[in-house]
Formats: structure tokens, sequence, C-alpha cells
């Protein structure tokens, strides 16, 4: 584990190679799964606020769910999350030529808001747990995401590059160069052990 200010990293996130490969999973991030897309309280706030710029870009089951249940609900964990469809696919998911997307990045792209989608969905496979006293920043493995993983590995690119922006988003330019500085250094200390 590597600590940075207040967070706690997993060494998978430094090690692990990751790239997404939506030709290949289809974005079964947005279908599956056993709750919604984690929400922040600011995020909820802000899809409340422009809603109605994002329901051109969802689908009819979408809107429906939203409009039945709310635009989030509280999971087992306790975590507030994206309400879902037939408690499937996520409420914002829209589909593009079989390809799962999401609805509120479509708003994005289309410039009608400002918010590109969840910090949770953007950092994927990261997923980060909250403690009174620290974060902690971990890879999540899931089986939909092995065609990721073989993608990452034939490129060689590590879970932290792959999701640099949304790092950034996270925790700032300060934080990320401290993760690379410090992911730098342990891979060339490897290299140095094998060589001796």
């Amino acid at each position: 584990m590597l600590q940075i200010d207040n967070t706690i990293i997993s060494f998978d996130v430094l090690e692990k190679r990751f790239v997404c490969d939506l030709k290949k999973c289809m974005g079964a991030c947005c279908v599956y799964g056993d709750a919604g897309a984690p929400l922040e309280t600011e995020e909820i706030n802000l899809l409340k606020e422009h809603l109605d710029d994002i329901k051109p870009f969802l689908s009819k089951e979408g809107i429906a769910s939203i409009e039945t249940n709310g635009l989030y609900y509280v999971d087992v964990d306790g975590d507030q999350v994206t309400s879902l469809i037939n408690e499937h696919e996520c409420a914002f998911t829209v589909f593009e030529e079989g390809v799962a997307t999401c609805g509120i990045e479509k708003a994005y792209e289309a410039g009608k808001i400002k918010f590109q989608k969840p910090v949770s969905c953007h950092l994927y496979p990261i997923r980060i747990d909250k403690y009174k006293d620290f974060e902690a920043v971990n890879y999540h493995k899931w089986d939909v995401c092995k065609e990721a993983c073989k993608l990452g590995n034939k490129l060689d690119i590590p879970v932290y590059v792959f999701l640099k922006e949304p790092l950034i988003r996270k925790y700032g330019k300060d934080w990320y160069d401290q993760l690379d500085y410090a992911a730098k250094h342990l891979s060339q200390e490897e290299q140095n052990q094998r060589i001796r």
C-alpha cells in the first residue's frame, strides 16, 4: 500500500494493466452488477439541477425509472447509487449499436451540461472506499473487464495511467504527480532487485 495525503492506494492500481475495450465488453459495467453507480452528494445535486438537459439523451425506460424511483437510492452498503431499469442497467444507460454508454456523458459531449459523468464511473476499475480518516483507492477486478486487462497487458498501460484524467479530476494534479513518481520509483526499484 502507498499513502498520499489522506489516501491509501493499493499497489494493484500501479501494477495491474488495464485499457477499456468497448468493442469487446460492450459497456457491460453500465449493465451488470449488484447496484447502481455510486454517487457523491454534489453529483446528486448536479443531476437534479440538470435533469431536464440530460433527459433528451436517455432512453424511455431510463426516464420512466427516474420518474418512478428517483435519481438514486441507498444500497445495502449505505451508498447513494443511481436508479436502475428493472433492477438491471443504470437508468442513465443508453445503447448505441449494442454498446452501453452514458446519457449523462452524451449530454456533456453535446455541450448541454458541464458535468461529465459520476466520478465513480469515470474512475472504474478503481473503487474508492471512504473511512473516517482516509480513503482507500483500490483496483476492482471483475470478469466483465477481462478484455480490458488483456488489452492493457498488450499495450503495457497501468491502471493509474489509463485513469490519469479521472484521478486528476478526483484528487488533483499534484496528487497524481506524486502517484506517478512513486509508481516509477517502485518500478525502477523492482528492476534493480532483478538485476541483483
